[in-house]
């Protein structure tokens, strides 16, 4: 059976290790052109580009999905099964090429958190389990019918990062045996039920300011659910401060001594509490823009905060 796989992020490489450790034939990898990144702007390949070239793999870098080129490219690759594992929404041209179909990997139990960010969401509405799901790919984004799932808890203070990593691994072994059914003839797709869809759209830097006028737990949930990435922030003065880890301390209704919400309630050596509408937290691991991210008690040492202070 011939593959053709689709990915750009490191989401996308234990799914296209598996494929290769098992010999499945990966007859070529698609994933986006290079781009600059970094302070230094250099351009650089995407992780499946890297991984693609140290397994020797043919690539295709597409600009654009619609190229003629593109599709012309893909036909003559003959594959009888496109994967797609965190690329971009393929246009009926591509997907429909191969004889056997093609299928995505989404991270979550569809058809809850359909869309971009479905780790991040997950975490912010303060789910206790999210999952994997693979389905063949039509028209819409993330409404094909459901090929396997697998469910996976959500720990009380687990960040998006953490659950990203944890997904992609279990998100592996769903694609190897989704491409195991379809091999064989026994895949039986299931259709969505669109009364129970949820969305999880792309997160911009905007929503992820911090709303102290929440509760502990909804701010709490809101900080993991960004971390490490895009990462919730908030401002102290005229300064910017980036928030990726923090504790609950309670979740009493009313802030601490009827404080307005965002105050900072304690700054001792390795503690820096603050207060919400309901309850109050502690500010774990933090950064000042255009420093480095550190834990709280490097960052009070060098940072001037005093209790009273308002987080806005």
């Amino acid at each position: 059976m011939r593959i053709l796989f689709m990915g750009t992020p490191e989401f996308a490489l234990p799914s296209l290790g598996i494929l290769l450790e098992n010999q499945y034939p990966v007859v070529a990898v698609a994933t986006t052109p290079d781009r600059p990144k970094g302070r230094g702007q250099k351009t650089a390949g995407s992780p499946v580009k890297e991984f693609a070239l140290q397994h020797h793999l043919p690539l295709l870098q597409p600009e654009s999905l619609n190229d003629p080129g593109f599709v012309s490219s893909v036909s003559e690759l003959q594959p009888d099964l496109i994967v797609v594992v965190a690329f971009r929404i393929l246009p009926k041209e591509i997907y429909t090429i191969p004889r056997l179909g093609s299928f995505n990997l989404h991270a979550s139990l569809l058809p809850k958190f359909r869309g971009a960010a479905p780790i991040n969401w997950a975490i912010i509405r303060g789910e206790k389990g999210t999952g994997v799901t693979t389905f063949f790919l039509k028209d819409k984004v993330d409404t094909g019918s459901l090929l396997l799932q697998a469910r996976v808890a959500i720990g009380p203070d687990e960040t998006a990062g953490e659950l990203y990593d944890k997904l992609a691994e279990v998100g592996a072994e769903i694609v190897l045996q989704t491409v195991r059914l379809i091999e064989r003839g026994k895949a039986r797709p299931l259709p969505q039920d669109d009364a129970q869809a949820t969305t999880a759209p792309k997160i911009f830097k905007d929503d992820c300011r911090l709303s102290w006028s929440g509760s502990a737990r909804t701010v709490h949930n809101m900080v993991r659910g960004l971390s490490p990435h895009p990462c919730a922030w908030t401002m102290h003065q005229e300064r910017v401060l980036r928030i990726y880890r923090t504790a609950m301390q309670s979740e009493q209704k009313g802030s601490a001594q009827n404080a307005p919400s965002g105050t900072v309630m304690t700054v001792e050596k390795e503690n820096l509490v603050v207060a919400t509408a309901e309850g109050m937290l502690s500010i774990l691991d933090i950064q000042q823009e255009g420093k480095k991210r550190m834990g709280i008690a490097e960052f009070l040492r060098g940072y001037p905060m005093q209790a009273g202070d308002v987080l806005h």
